[in-house]
């Protein structure tokens, strides 16, 4: 689809005027771009396609983000020691945080942070230990937005009960003629849906508290300085109200698994525990004060339960024929599963390494 980005910048309130924009491949959800003005003193704008099928609320995903970026700002600015930025959200030339075109497309415009880098590899301690830190700060900053004003983005993202009952009715239906296939995978899913499903219990009660929480902590949604502290957060579609173990949970996942998310070598995978205690240290530094003792309880379990639930996505995708996930090869998601499902047998057989690795940060907290 052809854009005419130069005309759709028109509609924001920018500094100058568009020169020239590059587009940005990485992302797989929306669309970005950098837009630079012919202003030579300002860093320019990053600028982005939302993606309504993705998300069906954009009203309500962008004041989300105005929320949530205001409330940061303004416990920032009471905190002069924190070297930490947050996303700036440019309103339309209307005074709207979001421009519909013509042809019923969704555009949000962000000031450009400069000089800063990400990581999708977390390859040492100390990049670790910073993201777990910047993650738990968010978090931390965000403990006194009123959960009120914050909808939920993509309704039930991690809900297990509600996965495993799609999962089941994806088994029944066997739209692709492959659950001849998955049997061992079953298996595996049927041995754990038990405890899988006691996290939902606890939130249910009351005794798991919910909170803003980021809902998609890969460390690439983490901005680096160029002394690689962390400075800022980034991708906040997925702010909605959630469980801190939901986070934590899905950090550990994507940053301390030895192997990559697809690998065909099922012995390579495991848990990379050096980076599993800087990344625990890192949150509990950040989060200490603000963590109940059913959450703490319950932090290192968060890694397996957050790996359960994206290797029952990717298996339930599997099942029903390849609809959701971008695949490279029929059984592309079938390995993905098998990946996340071999990362859980690993941390089962560490478990207690990981609590009290866990219990260790705390004792240093309260020391």
């Amino acid at each position: 689809m052809e854009r005419d980005i130069k005309e759709i910048v028109t509609h924001f309130r920018i500094t100058g005027e568009c020169q020239d924009f590059e587009k940005n491949t990485t992302g797989h959800i929306n669309e970005s771009y950098f837009i630079k003005t012919n202003s030579a003193d300002h860093p320019g704008y990053f600028l982005q396609w939302i993606n309504h099928n993705i998300f069906k609320n954009v009203e309500g995903l962008m004041d989300n983000i105005c929320a949530v970026t205001a409330h940061l700002a303004a416990k920032l600015s009471e905190n002069k020691d924190l070297a930490f930025k947050v996303l700036e959200v440019i309103l339309c030339e209307n005074g709207k945080n979001h421009y519909l075109d013509p042809e019923g497309h969704y555009w949000r415009l962000y000031t450009f942070i400069s000089g800063a880098h990400g990581y999708n590899v977390v390859d040492n301690a100390k990049i670790a230990y910073e993201g777990g830190k910047a993650f738990g700060l968010f978090m931390s900053l965000l403990a006194d937005l009123p959960l009120g004003g914050i909808s939920e983005t993509i309704p039930d993202f991690h809900n297990m009960e509600k996965r495993l009952y799609t999962f089941n009715q994806s088994l029944a239906a066997d739209k692709a003629d492959r659950v001849k296939e998955i049997s061992s995978q079953i298996e595996f899913v049927k041995m754990r849906t038990g405890q899988m499903l006691t996290i939902p219990a606890l939130i249910k009660s009351g005794k798991l508290p919910m909170r803003i929480t980021h809902n998609d902590t890969k460390f690439n949604n983490i901005l680096f300085d160029s002394s690689d502290h962390a400075l800022c957060i980034v991708d906040l579609d997925t702010v909605m109200p959630g469980s801190i173990l939901f986070d934590f949970g899905d950090s550990i996942r994507t940053g301390a698994n030895t192997a990559v998310e697809d690998e065909k070598d099922l012995s390579e995978v495991d848990i990379n525990l050096p980076i599993y205690e800087a990344y625990t240290r890192g949150f509990l530094k950040s989060t200490f004060s603000t963590l109940t003792e059913v959450e703490i309880e319950n932090l290192s379990f968060s890694a397996r339960f957050m790996t359960f639930i994206i290797g029952l996505r990717f298996l339930t995708d599997f099942v029903d024929g390849d609809t959701y996930f971008r695949t490279s090869y029929p059984e592309h998601n079938l390995d993905r599963a098998k990946v996340q499902f071999r990362l859980i047998e690993a941390m089962e057989k560490k478990a207690d390494i990981m609590q009290a690795i866990v219990m260790q940060a705390v004792e240093e907290e309260n020391a």
